[in-house]
């Protein structure tokens, strides 16, 4: 299983970096945006942030095939081990398999459908996102459609793994798991959410009040 943060903010990737066991980062064009940043500046800033083996994940812009794959080789460039983040449109597919034969990683983005993740996959994505909260928004069942894509994904396109996306609380990202899912992707605020849990602050501090009342002190 692979843990991701979803966060372009340098600061916060390397406190918690130090806490969670994450695989690396993904961004895509709000988030950068968000940062005030430079992709080309804030980038490297998080390469450096999660490690030489970290992951780090960054979206082109252009609608056309061809700029897609433009756009990927230069962000290939500035950072050698970069998975390219494609939205999953006719020219999005296009683009994804010539990456392919390019030798550039690829990850299918704006998931809705559990059949858009699979020719994603089918196109040579090694990665495929599905956005859950986004698709309940609409009307749909995010879970069920991560289930389905990754019994798709396990039938048809073994080589490819679904890294879910657009959490808005620890309940939906477990479910996700709970579904089959291999890797998710976390906001900053859903990552703290499974840490802030006010009845394990109260369970050390009762732990804390009988020592200190036994020992008169709150070490060993």
């Amino acid at each position: 299983m692979e843990l991701y943060l979803d966060t372009a903010n340098v600061a916060k990737v390397e406190r918690l970096a130090r806490i969670f066991p994450i695989a690396g980062v993904t961004t895509n064009p709000s988030i950068i945006a968000a940062s005030k940043e430079s992709i080309w500046e804030v980038l490297p800033r998080l390469q450096k942030a999660i490690g030489d083996e970290g992951i780090l994940f960054a979206q082109t812009m252009s609608r056309d095939a061809q700029g897609m794959v433009e756009e990927a080789k230069r962000l290939r460039d500035a950072i050698p081990g970069i998975v390219v983040k494609i939205p999953v449109t006719s020219e999005g597919l296009a683009a994804i398999k010539i990456l392919k034969k390019e030798g550039i990683t690829t990850l299918g983005t704006a998931v809705y459908s559990a059949a858009q993740g699979l020719l994603a996959a089918l196109a040579g994505a090694k990665y495929v996102a599905p956005y859950v909260n986004r698709v309940d928004a609409q009307g749909g069942d995010g879970i069920r459609t991560v289930q389905e894509l990754q019994t798709l994904l396990e039938m048809h396109a073994p080589e490819s793994m679904v890294l879910a996306a657009s959490f808005k609380t620890p309940r939906q990202a477990l479910d996700c798991l709970l579904a089959g899912c291999e890797s998710i992707t976390l906001p900053l605020d859903v990552a703290q959410q499974m840490l802030n849990t006010p009845a394990v602050e109260s369970a050390i501090e009762k732990f804390e009040h009988d020592w200190n009342a036994a020992f008169g002190t709150t070490h060993l």
